[in-house]
């Protein structure tokens, strides 16, 4: 059975464990930089979980809690153990939680791409239509495309827009200052 452990602070002693999986996991555009994902680790939406199998360490969880339901902002297991389910046991463990859930994905263009839309729907995840632009982490990048997926069910336009306010002004916000 899964575990998850939240950490709030960066002496935790599986911070640099999860925030290795992190950094190879996503692409740089992608990704806080360590000092501002430090920082956010004590905002108090924002849960930053370690998923555990006893004491072994699985992968990560990293999700924000809000009005409207929770943003899984990264979610990445260790490569050596993808393809044995933790990753479905650790969605549907969140979905147990009782709360709706949002998370973006690549458009499903490639292989790759389409193999994890198909993974979310599995999971009673669902596309939505609406155009979304993730903004940047980091400054030199753009915005990019995404695809928005909701579970347990389809979102109508007016909780799309809540979520994105939400991106926008929450979650984003450490990214806005690009002189920090």
């Amino acid at each position: 059975m899964l575990e998850f452990t939240r950490i709030t602070a960066p002496d935790h002693p599986l911070f640099p464990r999860a925030f290795a999986l992190y950094e190879e996991s996503f692409p740089i555009h992608e990704q806080r930089t360590r000092e501002k994902q430090e920082k956010v680790l004590s905002h108090p939406d924002y849960r930053y979980e370690v998923i555990l199998e006893g004491s072994s360490f699985v992968g990560i969880l990293l999700y924000w809690e809000y009005r409207d339901g929770r943003y899984v902002e990264h979610f990445a297991i260790d490569p050596a153990l993808r393809g044995q389910s933790y990753g479905s046991q650790a969605l549907r463990a969140l979905g147990e939680r009782g709360r709706p859930i949002v998370l973006e994905i690549d458009p499903p263009v490639e292989a790759v791409s389409v193999r994890r839309k198909h993974f979310y729907e599995k999971l009673n995840f669902w596309e939505n239509p609406f155009s979304h632009i993730h903004p940047p982490y980091r400054p030199g990048f753009q915005g990019h495309d995404l695809v928005v997926m909701t579970y347990p069910k389809p979102w109508e336009k007016e909780k799309y827009e809540a979520f994105a306010s939400y991106l926008a002004d929450t979650v984003m916000a450490d990214c806005r200052d690009r002189n920090r």
